[in-house]
Order: structure tokens, then C-alpha cells, then sequence
């Protein structure tokens, strides 16, 4: 992963309607290559809970709060947004963290 002294690491968990697992799951998946492709973007992985099936986490790193909000600006997440309300049981939540741990 790339680092910067400014970066925003931030989890997003997801959970994903009755029945609609999958179309989150690929949902989620075309974000992947388009996100990484940003200039701002650190680091931008997707996982799935394993004791909780259609539980997603996306695991997110930018190098400023403005890189994040560009992200959320662009078309292809703007359209996620407009999708996810079929898709999700409950809000997507973001959890900010703070890496306590020395640099490598």
C-alpha cells in the first residue's frame, strides 16, 4: 500500500438485502478497478464477512479528505449510491480509522 501522513483509512461495512448478495457483491466489485485507478486513491479491497455471508467490508485508504470526496463525486459511485438502496438491509456505514502502529 502506498502511504501519505494525511491519508484517510476508513472500513465500509455493507449488508446486503435478502436475496440480493450477489448483485451487491458485483455491485461492489465494479468500484474496484475504476477506484484504484484514481489519483488519490491508497488502497480499496473488498471482503466478505465469512460467519455473516453478504456482510461486505471495504477496507478504503485516500491520500486527503478531498481525495475522498472526489471519489464520491465521481459517476461510477454516484451510480452505486443510486443502486445500493435495493441492495443494502440497512445504511452503509464508514468507520475512520487512526493507524496507531509505526511506519514500515
Amino acid at each position: 500500500m502506498k502511504t501519505s501522513q494525511d491519508k484517510l483509512v476508513s472500513i465500509a461495512v455493507l449488508k446486503a438485502r435478502a436475496g440480493m448478495r450477489e448483485h451487491l457483491r458485483r455491485a461492489l466489485q465494479r468500484l474496484i478497478a475504476p477506484t484504484r485507478r484514481e489519483p488519490g486513491n491508497l488502497d480499496y479491497v473488498l471482503f466478505e464477512l465469512k460467519e455473516e455471508p453478504g456482510t461486505f467490508y471495504m477496507r478504503e485508504a485516500f491520500v486527503s479528505q478531498t481525495a475522498l470526496d472526489e471519489h464520491c463525486a465521481t459517476d461510477y459511485f454516484q451510480a452505486f449510491v443510486r443502486e445500493a438502496e435495493g441492495l443494502l438491509a440497512e445504511p452503509l456505514r464508514l468507520i475512520f480509522l487512526e493507524e496507531v502502529s509505526p511506519s514500515a
